[in-house]
C-alpha cells in the first residue's frame, strides 16, 4: 500500500442511521475535514457498497465504506532514531506514552523530528501504513498515550473501533477556576472561519461530547479528570475554554495570566513557568485488534505536571494557615 494515499475500509456504525451521509462520514473518519470527504465523495474516490454516492444520501447504519484517495498533502518521512516511550507493544499494536513537545505527523514546519519518524525507525514496517499506523493523534504539547497498529488489518479494526467510540480514553488536566462540580460539555466544533490554526464551536459543526471530573481544587484552579465520547482535534481545550475553566498554559485558548493575590513568588514562577496546556492523556482501553480482549494502559502524570500540582498545593495549604 503507498503511504501517499488514504486508503480506508470500514462499516458507519448503527448510531450513523437517518444521517446524510457527509455527516456520518465525518464522525466515522474524523481524521479528515467535512469539506476533504465531500471533495473525494463528489469525484468517485469513495464507495458506499461497491457504488458511488452523493454526500446528500441518506445512509442507514452499517454500510460498508472503502475510500481511495490521493494524499495531495503527503510527505516523504524518514526514520530517525528518536527515543520513544513504549507503554505498551505486541506484533500488532503499539502503544505510545508521547513527550511534550513531540509533534506526531511530519507537516508544513515540521518536516522532520515527530513521532511518525521516530515508529518507522523503531518498525520499517510500518512504512507501509498510513501515517506509519498511528490510529488518533494528539497535540505537540498533550503529553501520554496513543495507539499504533502495525498492520493494514489492524489499522482497519482500531480505525473502525475509534468510530464507534469502543476506544476510551481518559485525560487529566489543570484548569483555570474553581470548579463547583464536574458536568458536561455538548458543543459541535468546526474549524474557525477566520483563525485556521483555531477550533470553534458552532452550530455547523461535528457533535463533539466532553465529560469532566473533580479530582481536586485550589484557591483559583481545579484538577480535573476528563473523558471523550468523541475525538475532535482540540476538543479538550476549547470545551473546557467554552464553559469557562482553560487550560492552565494553553496558549490558544488560554487566558491571560493572572498571578492570585498573595501568591509566593515561587508559586508565580511556577505558573508562569508552565508553557504549554496542563493536559495529560493518562488511561487508555481498546478492544485488541486481533481477539476482541480488552487491554487497558495507564501513563503517570509527568514531572512538569506533578510539580505544577504541588505548586499549586503549596499555595493552598500556605494561604489557609
Amino acid at each position: 500500500m503507498s503511504s501517499t494515499r488514504h486508503k480506508r475500509e470500514l462499516r458507519l456504525p448503527p448510531q450513523a442511521a437517518g444521517r446524510r451521509l457527509d455527516q456520518a462520514l465525518a464522525d466515522a473518519l474524523p481524521e479528515f475535514s467535512r469539506s476533504r470527504l465531500k471533495r473525494w465523495i463528489d469525484g468517485g474516490m469513495l464507495r458506499v457498497d461497491g457504488r458511488v454516492p452523493r454526500p446528500r444520501d441518506i445512509v442507514a447504519g452499517g454500510e460498508r465504506i472503502a475510500l481511495d484517495a490521493p494524499d495531495v498533502d503527503a510527505v516523504a518521512p524518514a526514520p530517525e532514531d528518536i527515543p520513544l516511550a513504549i507503554a505498551y507493544e505486541d506484533r500488532d499494536v503499539i502503544v505510545i506514552d508521547k513527550p511534550a513537545g513531540l509533534v506526531v505527523h511530519p507537516g508544513a514546519g515540521n518536516p522532520a523530528g515527530t513521532l511518525q519518524n521516530a515508529l518507522l525507525a523503531h518498525d520499517r514496517r510500518l512504512a507501509k501504513l498510513p501515517r506509519a499506523g498511528i490510529v488518533h493523534r494528539l497535540d505537540k504539547d498533550t503529553t501520554g498515550l496513543l495507539i499504533v497498529a502495525r498492520s493494514e488489518s489492524a489499522r482497519t479494526t482500531l480505525a473502525a473501533a475509534l468510530a464507534e467510540r469502543a476506544i476510551h480514553r481518559e485525560y487529566q488536566a489543570i484548569c483555570v477556576g474553581v470548579m463547583t462540580a464536574g458536568g458536561k460539555v455538548d458543543a459541535p466544533i468546526d474549524r474557525h472561519p477566520v483563525d485556521r490554526l483555531r477550533m470553534t464551536v458552532r452550530a455547523s459543526g461535528r457533535e463533539a461530547i466532553t465529560h469532566y471530573r473533580v479530582i481536586e481544587r485550589f484557591r483559583r484552579h481545579t484538577w480535573v479528570r476528563v473523558t471523550l465520547e468523541t475525538g475532535r482535534t482540540h476538543q479538550i481545550r476549547l470545551h473546557l475554554s467554552h464553559v469557562g475553566y482553560p487550560l492552565v498554559g494553553d496558549p490558544v485558548y488560554g487566558r491571560r495570566l493572572v498571578i492570585p493575590r498573595g501568591a509566593t513568588a515561587a508559586f508565580a514562577e511556577a505558573l508562569r513557568g508552565f508553557r504549554r496546556q496542563a493536559l495529560h492523556a493518562a488511561k487508555l482501553s481498546f478492544p485488541h485488534p486481533r481477539d476482541g480482549r480488552t487491554v487497558e494502559v495507564e501513563s503517570k502524570l509527568p514531572a512538569d505536571f506533578r510539580a505544577l500540582i504541588a505548586a499549586l498545593k503549596r499555595d493552598r495549604d500556605a494561604a489557609a494557615a
